[in-house]
């Protein structure tokens, strides 16, 4: 398989499978992708998710360029947004999901990145958007991103001129969020992940939403909607659990409900 997806405990670890070629994504894995983040969305068993590259070697190149740019589209799909559907070309997933950079991050693999929430990374790990080495451009929101996750001359450079960084480099630009040793890479991605199953899952994916489109509304506009969310929160029965489990001195029992 080019893809594993496997769910575990309310956690969907999703593992791009083709060491070889550097995890690249060809066709068939963007598909198998689409189909793993949409039951993501849509699964209630499912509260956070974890992405990483299969090897040591690469979390992914990106695409495929073998198979993805020779390949001939049809006029009408430019009009087909919803097709295909993945995480970075603007499928609205609100649960968490936590990125495992296990080596080279590069082209897709950074526009991957972008649309992720928490990020750990192996000391070796490296990132870089490469795009404009290859006359071709950094889609799937590679160019809309880049900006507001890195400093604008950082992410400038890497676009125009596809500078790589270091983990620790990134880690000082606060594009990712811990860099570990690669055997410790997926334990403490997991360990996030637990740590998120722990809280109430209604409110962490209002508290994803609000803070996502707060970067394309106006300040009252996202306080108005902040405040629409706290009323639906407040009618759920975890909203009661909360409070119900402080109050007792033990841990919530949170339902998604």
């Amino acid at each position: 398989m080019k893809l594993i997806y496997e769910v575990q405990d309310r956690i969907a670890f999703i593992t791009l499978n083709r060491p070889e070629a550097m995890n690249a994504m060809d066709p068939e894995v963007y598909e198998l992708l689409s189909k793993a983040w949409i039951d993501v969305r849509d699964n209630p068993d499912i509260w956070v998710a974890v992405i990483t590259g299969a090897g040591e070697k690469a979390f992914t190149a990106g695409a495929d360029l073998k198979t993805t740019i020779p390949k001939a589209r049809e006029k009408a799909d430019f009009f087909m947004t919803q097709k295909d559907m993945i995480l970075n070309r603007g499928l609205e997933v609100w649960k968490p999901i936590i990125a495992a950079v296990n080596g080279y991050c590069l082209a897709g693999g950074m526009t991957l990145l972008f649309a992720t929430d928490i990020r750990i990374a192996a000391e070796h790990a490296v990132f870089e958007i490469s795009e404009v080495k290859r006359g071709i451009l950094p889609g799937n929101g590679g160019t809309q991103r880049a900006l507001k996750q890195l400093p604008y001359a950082i992410a400038m450079e890497m676009l125009l001129s596809g500078r790589r960084l270091t983990a620790q480099e990134a880690l000082s630009f606060g594009l990712i969020n811990k860099v570990v040793p690669a055997k410790d890479l997926m334990s403490t991605a997991e360990a996030y992940a637990r740590q998120l199953c722990e809280y109430g899952p209604l409110a962490l994916r209002a508290v994803k939403e609000l803070a996502v489109r707060s970067q394309s509304v106006p300040l009252e506009d996202g306080i108005r909607l902040e405040t629409a969310f706290q009323e639906f929160l407040r009618t759920t029965e975890d909203a009661k659990e909360g409070p119900r489990a402080f109050a007792e001195k033990r841990k919530p029992a949170y339902q998604g409900k």
